[in-house]
């Protein structure tokens, strides 16, 4: 059936006009090519999934409590996984006691609760540039005004926020990424982190701190969390921390988990109930109990070192093969290469052709909410080997070379920021 056919007499909502195909998914589609290597897809290595250890907790789930495991349940989720997940944050500096933890279905699901309880049509919405583009898909329909925050090599500059107050509307939110975001694999400094809180209080703009690629550092844990050092200051912003187990366990679990204070929590779980009335019982109780085992001390490390040798081989080949005006930052944790490419460039005209060649990779303007940089893309690394990173580099390396020829000589030279 043609999607495009006329709907009648099916009335579309005004705000079903706003939603918009994933990018990322739909580029996926052209990945399923055979002789494709893709560095498009943020998604985990299936390698470091802990199969045998969720095998064996759910046979023991199902035999302790099988039948609760598959009743519904609490909307707020189960109860000794919220305890766990508020253990945890406390160890990060965070105040939050389990009555602040709402299990959610995927931190997807977070961003969307927050888009149906926080945003009217025309509401403020402060996001960095450039942004997480299921952050961007997640609210569109609720009709947001997306404000673009400026931003400097460090991430957004916090004066940015405290000038939100000079807007008519008050700003609904700002959306922050502090740990390797997505997709530019940065991390800000404590520093900025401090800089950004100050000056989110002075402006009252509430902060959303989303956070699922934190525990994958390499060497140095990234700074606290935006919620910690918020509950040191006498007065800070307001802030609601978004968390995943899709990056340290696994994404088909499709469990995540937000805080919120008191004045917010209700209405947030209003929505979710509203949604789906709870996430799944089973899921949760197979995860809690994964977690309760002390899984993550073993499997985490593994799993950073895994992602570090990967990272190690996507700098070399990127250093060794891309050509002069090509510009990236090394990440110290995540996933994600964020490359800029000559300003004569643009990454969407380059995918078919690398497609072509074997390669495919994610082209950077849908991260963008307000003016888009043509010139850029993101790069996954964790899902292929070091051997196909570089083959696949040194292919896209090609492609960019054979477009500079097009457009003409690049006078920038070849740095590594």
């Amino acid at each position: 059936m043609d999607p495009t056919a006329h709907t009648e007499p099916w009335l579309l909502a005004r705000r079903a006009q706003r939603m918009n195909p994933s990018t990322i998914r739909e580029l996926l589609k052209l990945t399923e090519q055979p002789g494709i290597v893709s560095l498009a897809g943020g998604l985990p290595a299936p390698e470091t999934f802990p199969v045998e250890a969720v095998a064996e907790a759910t046979a023991r789930v199902l035999k302790a409590s099988g039948p609760a495991a598959l009743q519904y349940a609490a909307s707020e989720g189960y109860a000794p996984l919220r305890a766990w997940v508020a253990d945890t944050l406390q160890e990060q500096g965070l105040r939050v006691t389990p009555a602040d933890v709402l299990i959610t279905t995927g931190s997807q699901q977070g961003l969307d609760l927050l888009g149906k309880v926080l945003i009217d049509p025309g509401s403020p919405v402060a996001v960095e540039a450039p942004t997480y583009l299921g952050a961007l898909q997640a609210f569109a329909p609720y009709e947001p005004q997306l404000v673009t925050l400026a931003g400097d090599a460090e991430g957004p500059v916090p004066e940015a926020l405290s000038g939100l107050t000079q807007r008519a509307d008050k700003v609904r939110m700002a959306y922050l990424l502090p740990n390797f975001q997505n997709p530019s694999g940065r991390c800000l400094t404590r520093a900025r982190r401090e800089a950004l809180l100050v000056h989110a209080a002075r402006g009252g703009v509430p902060l959303v701190e989303d956070n699922p690629y934190g525990e994958l550092w390499y060497d140095t844990p990234p700074p606290p969390p935006l919620a910690a050092l918020a509950a040191q200051m006498d007065d800070g912003p307001g802030v609601v921390y978004l968390g995943s187990l899709s990056k340290v366990l696994a994404p088909g679990l499709r469990l995540g988990y937000l805080v919120a204070p008191p004045a917010l929590y209700p209405k947030l779980l209003q929505a979710k109930q509203a949604a789906d009335l709870h996430s799944p019982s089973l899921n949760q109780r197979v995860a809690h109990e994964v977690l309760r085992s002390g899984l993550l001390q073993t499997h985490l490390p593994q799993v950073r070192a895994r992602y570090r040798v990967q990272s190690d081989a996507m700098q070399q080949a990127l250093a060794r093969h891309l050509p002069a005006g090509c510009h990236w930052v090394p990440p110290a944790g995540g996933m994600f290469f964020w490359l800029t490419l000559p300003p004569a460039l643009d990454a969407a005209q380059l995918l078919a052709p690398a497609v072509r060649a074997g390669v495919a990779f994610v082209p950077g303007a849908p991260f963008f909410a307000g003016q888009a940089q043509a010139n850029t893309l993101r790069l996954s690394f964790v899902t292929v080997s070091a051997e196909q990173i570089e083959t696949s580099v040194a292919a896209l390396a090609g492609v960019i070379r054979q477009a500079l020829d097009t457009v003409g000589p690049c006078v920038a030279d070849a740095t590594v920021l």
